[in-house]
């Protein structure tokens, strides 16, 4: 059988008694990261064979791990933190048990996500978890325009060294009047909830330089996507000024004519586009 095992976000208390029992009685650890997982396990003074299991080596682990679940053998799942399958390849495997007729089970626990939603004082009804928002800049572009969409809070992972890259581009995106908590080191001793509007981040953060994972709770937008909107590339019309030789303050005004969004808000596009 696979378990699938939630594993502490930060905190080590927070391992179950029967993560615990789990851990004990398995025939292999499938991980993100052999060493964050061994050093987790020898805190909980327990030994287990160890195997590597991420987003870069899933196509060729997947396979074996399915051949020994086969042959009988019991494989807990884990993440580097909080429950595995959560922006992390542990979906591809389950989806390959299923096809196999493999019995999958779950031993509960911390998800960084939901702590951070409940710490955020957003509205818990409704959440669209989003986690990180790809890099590349097709892929970006649409992600962002998707979440202008969204009527519920936003939840968003990101590294400290894109969350200013990530700010600029939620501002242009139609977010900087939105309350957001930006959430760290959760669970540890020095936790943080920077809770402030999105236009006021940028600031807080050059001033206060982002160390950790974040993970962002987002006050959904209230500048609605127009249809007239979309038909509007930003990005290629902003090099197509920029090229003519306007300058980001003139090309951030045109931008606003065309968009109906503020010029702070699109000149900081404009600048983030010229790094």
């Amino acid at each position: 059988m696979l378990y699938l095992v939630g594993t502490p976000i930060g905190n080590m208390g927070d391992v179950s008694e029967r993560a615990r029992e789990v851990f004990g009685f398995a025939d292999l650890v499938a991980c993100e990261d052999t060493r964050r997982t061994g050093l987790l396990l020898s805190n909980l003074g327990i030994k287990a064979n160890l195997f590597s299991y991420h987003e870069h080596n899933k196509a060729a682990k997947g396979p074996v791990l399915i051949s020994k679940l086969k042959e009988g053998q019991n494989i807990v799942l884990v993440s580097d933190a909080g429950m595995p399958c959560i922006s992390d390849p542990g979906s591809d495997l389950v989806k390959l048990c299923i096809e196999e007729d493999i019995p999958v089970t779950t031993v509960p626990g911390p998800v960084a996500a939901i702590t951070a939603l409940v710490l955020s004082g957003l509205d818990t009804r409704y959440y669209h978890f989003e986690g990180f928002i790809p890099v590349p800049a097709k892929e970006r572009k649409e992600r962002l325009e998707a979440l202008r969409s969204y009527n519920e809070t936003i939840i968003i992972y990101e590294a400290p060294h894109r969350l200013l890259k990530t700010i600029d581009d939620l501002c242009a995106s139609g977010f900087s009047k939105s309350k957001a908590a930006f959430c760290r080191e959760l669970t540890k001793k020095y936790e943080q909830v920077v809770r402030l509007e999105m236009s006021e981040a940028k600031e807080y953060f050059t001033d206060t330089p982002p160390k950790g994972e974040f993970v962002i709770c987002l006050e959904p937008t209230s500048e609605k996507t127009s249809s007239e909107d979309q038909d509007i590339d930003i990005e290629a019309m902003a090099r197509k000024f920029l090229d003519e030789g306007c300058s980001t303050k003139e090309t951030a005004a045109k931008l606003a004519k065309l968009t109906g969004r503020s010029k702070k808000e699109l000149y900081s596009y404009t600048l983030n586009l010229l790094k």
